[in-house]
């Protein structure tokens, strides 16, 4: 799952560098990234790692699946440095390690366990929150920089949140028919779809980093919350400290991340000017490729 959402980053970053900036919440955006055989590919990976998560929480708590997710930013970051001559700074590659603490803490705080059902209180609530998630989406997109491609990226991060905890019941699901006919089912496509269309729009106003960053770090406390106080998610008795520890560091680490995040491309299309590229700059001298 990690491997999968790591690569995906990479090469859905690669080609959304490539688009024409969007400044309206417009699904058009990703039919013109299906386009481009390196979304496509990105996609696929993201499918594989999303198919790897949705059996892990089977039996894995939320708070250990989702913030294991974060964890594909390093596998990002490892191959942006490697394949396209990235350039991490030093206290970038410190929170990647504070980043692999926080997931190794959760991972031996983790007790395994099915899920509860989620009621039809909670299938309201996640009915609820697609049409929130798509009118915030709808105002959010009016902004530029930095700051749009953080909040971008956090509400892509609380809708694949509920995607994740309708995932959880759901993959408890024993039988075919019940599978399909569960509304639990579309309620993932819909928060999915909406949280994959924010993160196209956080990518193309900044870096790759930031914004899975802000995604990953805005996704993984609703599904924590929701895990544990409704769908029976339990830490091994004694190590709750243990817990909270590993998930307030993958958290802080996150967050860091979106702060010392540098842009990897810049935009031809973007209203500011373009600036000369200095020698052993992170930046592509080509416009809109990333470097």
């Amino acid at each position: 799952m990690i491997a999968g959402y790591g690569v995906a980053n990479l090469l859905q970053s690669k080609a959304i560098a490539r688009t024409t900036v969007h400044h309206t919440f417009d699904p058009g955006l990703l039919l013109r990234l299906a386009g481009h055989r390196t979304y496509l590919l990105g996609i696929a990976c993201q499918v594989l790692g999303f198919v790897f998560a949705f059996l892990a929480r089977r039996d894995l708590p939320l708070f250990l699946v989702q913030a294991s997710v974060a964890a594909g930013l390093g596998v990002t970051a490892v191959l942006g440095v490697v394949i396209l001559k990235w350039s991490l700074p030093r206290a970038e590659v410190a929170l990647l390690g504070l980043l692999l603490g926080g997931i190794t803490a959760l991972v031996l705080s983790a007790q395994p366990a099915h899920s509860r059902p989620i009621g039809t209180a909670g299938l309201v609530a996640l009915g609820v929150a697609v049409a929130v998630f798509a009118v915030l989406g709808f105002f959010a997109v009016r902004l530029h920089g930095a700051l749009g491609s953080v909040v971008l990226g956090s509400l892509a991060g609380i809708a694949f949140s509920a995607a994740a905890i309708a995932a959880r019941p759901l993959a408890g699901e024993h039988s075919v028919a019940g599978f399909f006919t569960n509304p639990l089912l579309y309620l993932l496509i819909a928060h999915s779809i909406i949280g994959q269309l924010l993160l196209g729009l956080a990518m193309q106003r900044g870096s790759t980093t930031a914004a899975v960053a802000a995604m990953d770090a805005a996704g993984a406390v609703p599904a924590a919350i929701v895990g544990l106080l409704f769908l029976g998610d339990q830490i091994s008795p004694g190590r709750e400290w243990l817990a909270g520890v590993g998930f307030v560091a993958t958290l802080a680490s996150v967050i860091g991340l979106t702060r010392y995040a540098e842009p990897q491309h810049h935009h031809a299309t973007s209203a500011a000017p373009a600036r000369p590229v200095s020698r052993g700059s992170s930046k592509s001298t080509v416009p809109g490729v990333r470097a």
